[in-house]
Protein backbone atom coordinates (compact mmCIF):
# COMPACT_ATOMS: atom_id res chain seq x y z
CA UNK A 1 0.00 0.00 0.00
CA UNK A 2 1.82 3.47 -1.21
CA UNK A 3 2.73 5.22 2.04
CA UNK A 4 -0.26 8.52 2.45
CA UNK A 5 2.30 11.37 2.79
CA UNK A 6 1.09 14.62 5.07
CA UNK A 7 1.40 17.51 2.69
CA UNK A 8 0.35 20.39 5.36
CA UNK A 9 2.50 19.18 7.46
CA UNK A 10 5.42 19.09 4.60
CA UNK A 11 4.74 22.20 3.60
CA UNK A 12 4.98 23.53 7.54
CA UNK A 13 8.08 21.75 7.64
CA UNK A 14 9.16 23.50 4.29
CA UNK A 15 8.20 26.95 5.43
CA UNK A 16 10.29 26.38 8.70
CA UNK A 17 13.15 25.61 6.22
CA UNK A 18 12.54 28.89 4.81
CA UNK A 19 12.18 30.94 7.36
CA UNK A 20 15.49 29.56 8.72
CA UNK A 21 17.15 29.99 5.50
CA UNK A 22 15.40 33.59 4.99
CA UNK A 23 17.04 34.63 8.48
CA UNK A 24 20.73 33.73 7.34
CA UNK A 25 20.68 34.97 3.56
CA UNK A 26 17.83 37.18 3.11
CA UNK A 27 14.54 35.56 0.59
CA UNK A 28 16.69 36.41 -2.01
CA UNK A 29 19.36 34.19 -1.09
CA UNK A 30 17.16 31.11 -0.96
CA UNK A 31 16.82 28.30 -2.95
CA UNK A 32 14.48 25.16 -3.32
CA UNK A 33 17.59 23.10 -3.46
CA UNK A 34 19.13 24.45 -0.23
CA UNK A 35 15.73 24.28 1.54
CA UNK A 36 14.93 20.71 0.33
CA UNK A 37 18.28 20.10 2.31
CA UNK A 38 17.54 21.95 5.28
CA UNK A 39 14.26 20.58 5.30
CA UNK A 40 16.00 17.35 4.76
CA UNK A 41 13.32 16.32 2.29
CA UNK A 42 14.02 15.86 -1.14
CA UNK A 43 13.78 18.28 -4.07
CA UNK A 44 11.19 16.80 -5.68
CA UNK A 45 8.89 17.15 -2.39
CA UNK A 46 9.59 20.47 -2.36
CA UNK A 47 8.85 21.31 -5.82
CA UNK A 48 5.58 18.85 -5.54
CA UNK A 49 4.67 21.06 -2.70
CA UNK A 50 5.25 24.46 -4.52
CA UNK A 51 5.70 25.19 -8.11
CA UNK A 52 8.09 28.26 -7.87
CA UNK A 53 10.56 29.58 -5.14
CA UNK A 54 7.71 32.79 -5.08
CA UNK A 55 5.13 30.76 -4.52
CA UNK A 56 7.20 28.98 -1.68
CA UNK A 57 8.06 32.21 -0.15
CA UNK A 58 4.26 33.21 -0.02
CA UNK A 59 3.62 30.97 2.02
CA UNK A 60 6.72 30.80 4.36
CA UNK A 61 5.67 34.70 5.31
CA UNK A 62 2.15 33.55 5.81
CA UNK A 63 3.09 30.71 7.93
CA UNK A 64 5.18 33.14 10.07
CA UNK A 65 2.12 35.81 10.38
CA UNK A 66 -0.18 32.86 11.54
CA UNK A 67 2.61 31.83 13.91
CA UNK A 68 2.10 35.43 15.58
CA UNK A 69 -1.59 35.65 15.74
CA UNK A 70 -1.99 32.29 16.79
CA UNK A 71 0.38 33.29 20.21
CA UNK A 72 -1.67 35.80 20.36
CA UNK A 73 -4.42 34.10 20.70
CA UNK A 74 -2.88 31.39 22.84
CA UNK A 75 -2.02 34.34 24.98
CA UNK A 76 -5.29 35.66 25.56
CA UNK A 77 -7.24 31.83 25.38
CA UNK A 78 -4.92 31.73 28.85
CA UNK A 79 -6.48 34.44 30.53
CA UNK A 80 -10.17 34.77 29.35
CA UNK A 81 -11.38 36.89 31.88
CA UNK A 82 -9.41 40.10 31.51
CA UNK A 83 -10.74 43.57 30.62
CA UNK A 84 -10.48 44.30 26.66
CA UNK A 85 -7.88 46.85 27.68
CA UNK A 86 -5.72 44.38 29.22
CA UNK A 87 -6.23 42.01 26.35
CA UNK A 88 -5.04 44.61 24.08
CA UNK A 89 -1.93 45.27 25.92
CA UNK A 90 -0.71 41.67 25.70
CA UNK A 91 -1.80 41.44 22.13
CA UNK A 92 0.19 44.56 21.20
CA UNK A 93 3.04 43.10 23.08
CA UNK A 94 3.42 39.59 21.64
CA UNK A 95 2.89 41.58 18.18
CA UNK A 96 5.80 44.29 18.26
CA UNK A 97 8.28 40.74 18.65
CA UNK A 98 10.82 42.99 20.82
CA UNK A 99 11.95 40.33 23.25
CA UNK A 100 14.87 38.02 22.60
CA UNK A 101 13.41 35.06 22.18
CA UNK A 102 11.52 36.85 19.19
CA UNK A 103 14.53 38.10 17.37
CA UNK A 104 14.74 36.00 14.81
CA UNK A 105 11.51 35.64 14.18
CA UNK A 106 11.66 39.74 13.83
CA UNK A 107 14.67 39.21 11.27
CA UNK A 108 13.00 37.19 9.39
CA UNK A 109 9.73 39.20 8.79
CA UNK A 110 11.29 42.24 7.99
CA UNK A 111 13.25 40.46 5.67
CA UNK A 112 10.05 39.26 3.56
CA UNK A 113 9.05 42.93 4.49
CA UNK A 114 11.79 44.47 2.48
CA UNK A 115 11.43 41.84 -0.49
CA UNK A 116 7.89 42.44 -0.85
CA UNK A 117 8.60 46.36 -1.66
CA UNK A 118 9.42 45.03 -5.07
CA UNK A 119 7.18 42.11 -4.87
CA UNK A 120 3.33 42.39 -5.50
CA UNK A 121 2.15 39.13 -4.51
CA UNK A 122 4.28 39.16 -1.51
CA UNK A 123 3.07 42.37 -1.04
CA UNK A 124 -0.53 41.03 -0.66
CA UNK A 125 0.55 38.32 1.07
CA UNK A 126 1.84 40.36 4.13
CA UNK A 127 -0.74 42.62 3.82
CA UNK A 128 -3.69 39.17 4.58
CA UNK A 129 -0.84 38.56 7.33
CA UNK A 130 -1.40 41.91 9.25
CA UNK A 131 -5.34 41.71 8.44
CA UNK A 132 -6.52 39.76 11.26
CA UNK A 133 -4.11 41.84 13.83
CA UNK A 134 -5.85 45.32 13.00
CA UNK A 135 -9.56 42.76 13.23
CA UNK A 136 -9.05 41.64 16.34
CA UNK A 137 -6.94 45.41 17.75
CA UNK A 138 -10.46 47.26 16.56
CA UNK A 139 -12.25 44.82 18.75
CA UNK A 140 -10.47 45.06 21.74
CA UNK A 141 -10.62 49.05 21.15
CA UNK A 142 -14.44 48.70 20.87
CA UNK A 143 -15.38 46.26 23.75
CA UNK A 144 -12.43 49.08 26.02
CA UNK A 145 -14.58 51.63 24.63
CA UNK A 146 -17.64 49.98 25.38
CA UNK A 147 -17.09 48.81 29.25
CA UNK A 148 -16.86 52.85 30.33
CA UNK A 149 -19.87 53.59 32.50
CA UNK A 150 -20.60 56.66 30.23
CA UNK A 151 -19.96 54.84 27.24
CA UNK A 152 -23.95 55.55 25.89
CA UNK A 153 -23.31 59.50 26.74
CA UNK A 154 -20.29 59.95 24.63
CA UNK A 155 -19.12 59.72 20.70
CA UNK A 156 -17.82 56.42 20.17
CA UNK A 157 -13.69 55.79 19.44
CA UNK A 158 -12.20 55.67 16.13
CA UNK A 159 -11.31 52.22 16.44
CA UNK A 160 -10.13 51.23 13.33
CA UNK A 161 -8.24 54.59 13.22
CA UNK A 162 -6.90 52.89 16.80
CA UNK A 163 -6.18 49.74 15.41
CA UNK A 164 -4.08 51.28 12.58
CA UNK A 165 -2.03 53.60 14.51
CA UNK A 166 -1.39 50.18 17.33
CA UNK A 167 -0.18 47.81 14.70
CA UNK A 168 2.28 50.79 12.58
CA UNK A 169 3.97 51.55 16.27
CA UNK A 170 4.52 47.36 17.04
CA UNK A 171 5.53 47.29 13.30
CA UNK A 172 8.06 50.20 13.88
CA UNK A 173 9.17 48.61 17.36
CA UNK A 174 10.19 45.98 15.79
CA UNK A 175 12.29 47.54 13.42
CA UNK A 176 14.05 49.65 15.51
CA UNK A 177 15.00 47.35 18.24
CA UNK A 178 16.33 44.78 15.82
CA UNK A 179 18.55 47.70 14.19
CA UNK A 180 19.75 48.55 17.95
CA UNK A 181 18.32 52.05 18.26
CA UNK A 182 15.61 50.73 21.35
CA UNK A 183 16.48 48.64 23.69
CA UNK A 184 13.71 45.89 24.31
CA UNK A 185 12.79 47.91 27.54
CA UNK A 186 12.88 50.85 26.00
CA UNK A 187 10.63 49.71 23.35
CA UNK A 188 8.11 48.15 25.55
CA UNK A 189 8.07 52.31 27.35
CA UNK A 190 7.02 53.73 24.60
CA UNK A 191 4.24 51.16 23.71
CA UNK A 192 2.81 50.97 27.15
CA UNK A 193 2.90 54.77 27.10
CA UNK A 194 0.94 54.93 23.73
CA UNK A 195 -1.27 52.45 25.36
CA UNK A 196 -1.63 55.23 28.42
CA UNK A 197 -2.45 57.81 26.03
CA UNK A 198 -4.95 55.49 24.14
CA UNK A 199 -6.89 54.89 27.84
CA UNK A 200 -7.24 58.16 28.18
CA UNK A 201 -8.62 59.12 24.80
CA UNK A 202 -10.98 56.53 25.60
CA UNK A 203 -11.79 57.21 29.15
CA UNK A 204 -10.81 53.86 30.22
CA UNK A 205 -8.96 52.77 33.56
CA UNK A 206 -5.64 52.08 32.87
CA UNK A 207 -4.92 48.37 33.43
CA UNK A 208 -3.74 47.19 36.99
CA UNK A 209 -5.78 50.50 38.30
CA UNK A 210 -8.63 51.17 40.36
CA UNK A 211 -11.49 53.01 38.51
Amino acid sequence: MPKQVDYASRRRRIAEAVCLLADERGPEGVSMRDVAARAQVSLGAVQRCFRTKEEMLLFAVGHVGERVTERVRARLAASPAQSAATTLGHAADEVALVREEHRAEARIWLAFVARASVSAPLAASLRSSYAPLQELFVRLVTEAAESRPDAGDTAPPDAVREARTLLALTDGLTSHVLIGHLTPKEAEDVLHAHLSGLWERLGVTAPGQRG
